[in-house]
């Protein structure tokens, strides 16, 4: 039985494992590199995150989004212009080669307990025993449908995490739902790739979000200083106090997570949207039904007149919510031992559930540590936190395995785990 499996091979699984490699704790880690962001996302999409707010993380020095670009000549900027997603992409599996070369690329399909720690079952079939399990999943089984979105086929419906292109809509009429980043770069893709392209929202405008300028005046970064999630007291706050956060009452958290950097599509799109798609905003959906080949949309528009569309396909760009429902590879069970707080993950100040030993990171933690947790950024926490932590408990197990020998992985980093020992626990 290993000490640790985790769950997960986006930013977050992987500078965890970054970060456990030099602690020498048994692990293993699950999952298709950088999928969500590989697979499930326009080709053409940029990041809302600037370039110094969209690095993987790892111990020391790290291996930082400037220093992939320098290496490889990509065009770089710590602020403006954005990020391509390939690029992020291509950076994310160049720091697994170079710091967790043990990542397994198999889909875990099953997770239950058993005494004493957990089973896990690959695509594959290979069972796998630990002690404590993290689940990184990132948004991946998360994608939200409203009610009246839900039941309708995959053909009629679609989410907008459910496309990497969309080409198959080439000369057919779509409309987006939503109003916020995933709504908006799906239109615009919808758009690019030669699709008839409506949005339909309830907000009144589309909010996009401002472009970070280059400098500012000494006053107004006292005023706003800037964090990796945007400008603003706010938002630093969110950032640098994380565990102050995760002692605030419960529906206090909960508010400022849903409120806090609201639908807000990056300040890029708006030259791919204004103009190439249409709009429809401040409607409210009443009812969608499939009609034959056909998707019939009744919604009521700002005017409050019942009106209806005929579409051929609908995308939701509604965001993504994390119910703890939603991870089915999770034994029954075991989810109903998971103590939740509306619906999602009740987590204490180490990442840990109400099951001794099952953690969970990214997303699924935002509403205990703060809406920094949505983004990539929040791995960095996370990892540093986390790492300590279960470094400290495989250190107590008597019935640990012996730890693994000092890793050396491409690139020439070599983690000391002495160092690190002593840099995470202060």
């Amino acid at each position: 039985m290993i000490s640790v499996a985790i769950v997960g091979s986006g930013p977050y699984a992987l500078s965890l494992a970054a970060h456990l490699n030099p602690l020498g704790v048994d692990f293993r880690v699950f999952g298709p590199c950088m999928e969500a962001w590989d697979k499930h996302m326009p080709p053409r999409m940029f990041l809302k995150s600037d370039g110094f707010a969209s690095d993987l993380y790892a111990p020391g020095d790290g291996y930082r989004l400037e220093d992939y670009c320098a290496e490889y000549g990509v065009p770089y900027a710590p602020v403006c212009p954005p990020v391509k997603r390939t690029t992020f992409v291509d950076y994310g599996m160049e720091f697994q080669r170079r710091l967790v070369p043990q990542l397994e690329q198999t889909m875990i399909v099953r997770v239950s307990q058993i005494p004493g720690g957990f089973e896990l079952e690959t695509a594959e079939g290979e069972l796998v025993k630990a002690r404590r399990v993290v689940l990184a999943v990132g948004i991946s089984h998360f994608p939200y449908l409203p009610k009246v979105l839900s039941g309708l086929s995959r053909e009629a419906v679609s989410h907008t995490f459910h496309h990497s292109d969309f080409l198959k809509f080439r000369g057919k009429h779509v409309l987006v739902i939503g109003g916020g980043a995933s709504a908006v770069n799906a239109s615009v893709a919808l758009n690019e790739d030669g699709a008839e392209t409506e949005l339909m929202a309830r907000a009144s405008k589309i909010s996009f979000h401002d472009r970070s300028p280059d400098f500012r005046p000494l006053l107004d970064r006292i005023a706003n200083p800037r964090s990796v999630i945007g400008l603003g007291w706010r938002s630093k706050m969110a950032v640098d106090l994380p565990l102050v956060f995760h002692a605030m009452p419960e529906k206090l958290r909960h508010r400022v997570v849903k409120r806090h950097l609201g639908p807000a599509p990056g300040w890029f799109s708006r030259d791919g949207f204004e103009g190439h798609v249409t709009p429809h905003l401040g409607c409210e959906l009443q009812e969608v039904t499939e009609a034959g080949s056909k998707v019939r949309v009744r919604y009521t528009d700002a005017n409050g007149s019942t009106r209806e569309m005929l579409t051929d396909h609908v995308v939701a760009g509604t965001g993504f919510q994390p119910f703890l429902k939603s991870l089915k590879f999770l034994d029954a069970k075991l989810a109903d031992k998971v103590r939740t707080a509306a619906a999602t993950p009740d987590l204490d100040s180490n990442f840990e559930s109400s099951v001794p030993g099952l953690h969970m990171t990214g997303l699924a933690s935002a509403n205990n540590f703060g809406p920094m947790c949505r983004f990539a950024c929040g791995a960095k926490f996370t990892a540093k936190r986390l790492s300590a932590h279960l470094g400290r408990v495989a250190k107590r197990d008597p019935k640990r395995v012996a730890l693994q020998p000092k890793l050396t992985v491409a690139g020439g980093y070599t983690p000391e785990p002495e160092r690190e020992l002593e840099t995470v626990s202060r």
